[in-house]
């Protein structure tokens, strides 16, 4: 029951302020008795996903977790919502630049100077920043999928199009997590007033995808503060 409704809110389908159905409801939907029902409610409880409103009952949580990265891909595959309800991006920019990052250089397969298409862009849960996405893709990508290079919003995902295009299966590599100082751009980004030297801890997660030849793309989300993100694929 736990996982039914964390699936719903994860993918959209139940935004932040929707009820959920009552225990007898959700009692004669599973068939289980009403404490299974209460130790689910809980669950969800515990993990910031629902919250008890009175005469309303369970509600979604004003602020749930934060789909990103490679998560919205299997999202928008499930039901084709590219945002939630309440989300949007904001500050999209392309830009071609030469990489010399050496994380993302060997993800990538390039050499320290070989140019690369970034796209960068703030995700916005009701209007507040909560993650900044960038992602890099390489000569080979952008050959391939030449809206990448585009100072436009992309209508459809790379890896249909990439698919489409060379009849190559994108797949998606291990997502990993880890903890850095947020650089000051990121700061800005995600509308964080720290004074100056100030260290903030950010959390980062990066992925990378590949067809059966090349890397294909990498992937980082950088998350505000105080968000929420599944970390399970």
């Amino acid at each position: 029951m736990a996982n039914h409704f964390r699936d719903r809110i994860k993918s959209g389908e139940l935004a932040p302020g929707d009820p959920l159905p009552s225990v007898a409801e959700i009692r004669e939907q599973f068939d289980v008795a009403a404490k299974t029902v209460s130790r689910a409610l809980a669950v969800l409880k515990s993990e910031g996903l629902v919250t008890s409103r009175g005469s309303l009952g369970t509600v979604v949580a004003k602020s749930p977790i934060v789909i990103t990265g490679s998560d919205r891909l299997e999202r928008m595959a499930r039901n084709g919502l590219r945002y939630a309800p309440g989300e949007t991006s904001t500050g999209h920019r392309v830009m071609r630049r030469s990489v010399y990052d050496s994380e993302v250089c060997k993800a990538l397969d390039l050499e320290p100077g070989d140019e690369a298409v970034i796209r960068i862009r703030v995700f916005r849960q009701e209007g507040r920043p909560t993650s900044v996405g960038v992602s890099v893709y390489p000569p080979h990508t952008v050959n391939a999928v030449p809206e990448l290079a585009d100072d436009v919003r992309m209508v459809r995902q790379f890896n249909e199009l990439y698919t489409e295009r060379t009849g190559r299966e994108v797949t998606k590599g291990q997502r990993a997590a880890h903890a850095r100082q947020a650089s000051q751009d990121e700061l800005d980004a995600l509308e964080i007033d720290a004074p100056p030297h100030t260290s903030v801890a950010v959390m980062v997660t990066t992925v990378t995808f590949h067809d059966d030849e090349n890397s294909l793309g990498y992937w980082e989300d950088v998350y505000a503060p105080g968000t929420r993100v599944p970390l399970s694929d």
